[in-house]
């Protein structure tokens, strides 16, 4: 999670140590959306398409009105009612979080943070039978311990609550009811509660999963990035245990991504449980049939029989058809042209995923030139057999366009966890191949 750049807080949401927490119907909170770098643009309008934001006609500020809704490094910032930190946990597939933001201030020093934590009312957010962790970040700051820093903000928390009720809340590090969020910048502090919980990209439904399995708010990225709408076919042809194809199923039946899991806000005292049940049941009825096939293959039958049981998990299992084949093999599953996306594990996400550690450097080489023949062979295929369709491939390797033989239209860089990856557009022209094969090598 990174902070807004700069430890930037939206105008006027700021709240101000001392003062009583905003109430949950009419007042605004100020709201932070971390999401993967490379996201931001995308989460923005996702944001916008949510809260039914319309661009602002004078075209200043934050372009969205009053919302001062903007995409910054890291995330997105606004400043929205309760209502609508519901409808970002309920419907974002993008951000990882919903934060609110509870105090920004400067500081020098640990005692600086623990004032400036000891100021915020907790007490408005939830009572002592909850329990709680402080989760820390920095970034350039000056202290020397995270941990000593986090400590002094848990001591302050639990103190306020000790000298206004005699009762403090437990410390919980494993399954905490309120999650307590920190960033340490060079020279101001930001701290946040937590209205999620579990991180977003847990949507409920992926309870088997292979190795390196890619998360779920990758693969929402990776079609907002393609533009796929679900107006035409879309093909992974290595699927794995399912998760953009399931990702693509839901958005393309329009299911809430939240509506299997719980969340952080249902402990806070602001939580109101028929205004949450009216928001799910809204979501539940806006269901919708796709109107477009989705198909996933993959060489392990293994693995399909683990997107077929979380497709079922996830609602969508008589909307994705899924099959077992190897991907070089495998023909165009509809007649209409499609698209093709898909996250090929090999290389640097094999290796961490732990098959290929360090010490192995043989091995990964080998791994890398297999997986180079294999792209290549896997070009040859599409060229010969997918004309018309447009093909999606996230990969680490920045040769791989050369690998492929192929030039790709469009290069989105975007990250795999540490893994910097790109998102490379290939567009598969009818005759290629044979012109290809007519030149020789």
């Amino acid at each position: 999670m990174r902070p807004p750049h700069g430890g930037q807080v939206p105008r006027g949401a700021a709240h101000r140590p001392g003062q009583p927490a905003q109430g949950p119907v009419s007042d605004a909170f100020p709201l932070f959306l971390p999401c993967a770098a490379g996201v931001e643009a995308y989460l923005e309008s996702e944001v916008a398409r949510i809260l039914g934001l319309a661009p602002s006609p004078s075209g200043g500020g934050s372009g969205w009105g009053r919302s001062d809704l903007r995409a910054v490094r890291g995330g997105v910032q606004l400043t929205a009612d309760w209502n609508a930190v519901l409808r970002l946990n309920l419907h974002s597939r993008l951000t990882q979080r919903v934060l609110v933001q509870l105090a920004h201030l400067p500081y020098r020093g640990e005692q600086d943070l623990y004032e400036a934590a000891s100021a915020v009312p907790w007490e408005d957010w939830f009572t002592a039978r909850e329990s709680f962790k402080i989760e820390l970040t920095a970034q350039h700051s000056p202290l020397k311990s995270l941990n000593f820093a986090a400590l002094r903000i848990k001591d302050a928390v639990a103190d306020r609550f000790r000298n206004r009720g005699g009762v403090r809340p437990d410390v919980d590090t494993q399954r905490p009811a309120v999650r307590i969020f920190g960033h340490l910048a060079a020279e101001t502090a930001t701290l946040y509660i937590d209205t999620s919980g579990e991180p977003l990209f847990k949507r409920g439904w992926r309870e088997d999963k292979g190795e390196a399995p890619l998360k779920e708010t990758l693969a929402a990225a990776m079609l907002a990035a393609s533009g796929w709408d679900g107006s035409v076919p879309l093909y992974d042809p290595c699927c794995g245990s399912g998760t953009i194809v399931i990702e693509a199923a839901q958005l393309a039946c329009n299911i809430a991504p939240g509506l299997l899991r719980r969340f952080c806000f249902e402990r806070l005292r602001l939580h109101a449980a028929p205004q949450w049940a009216a928001l799910k049941a809204e979501a539940q009825a806006a269901r919708r049939a796709p109107a477009a096939p989705i198909f996933g293959s993959d060489v392990a039958f293994r693995m399909v029989d683990f997107a077929q049981r979380n497709a079922q998990r996830a609602g969508v299992a008589d909307v994705v058809q899924l099959r077992g084949g190897d991907a070089l093999q495998r023909m165009p599953p509809s007649e209409t042209p499609g698209m093709l996306l898909l996250n090929p594990p090999y290389g640097e996400r094999i290796e961490a995923g732990g098959i290929a550690g360090p010490g192995r450097g043989g091995r990964e080489r080998a791994q890398m030139e297999q997986a180079g023949d294999f792209f290549a062979q896997l070009a040859s295929h599409w060229k010969r057999n997918y004309a018309g369709w447009t093909a999606w491939v996230l990969s680490p390797d920045a040769r791989l366009p050369g690998r492929m033989r192929l030039k790709e239209s469009r290069r989105i860089p975007m990250w795999n966890g540490p893994i910097e990856c790109r998102l490379l557009r290939f567009d598969m022209v009818a005759g290629s191949a044979r012109s290809r094969d007519a030149a020789g090598p």
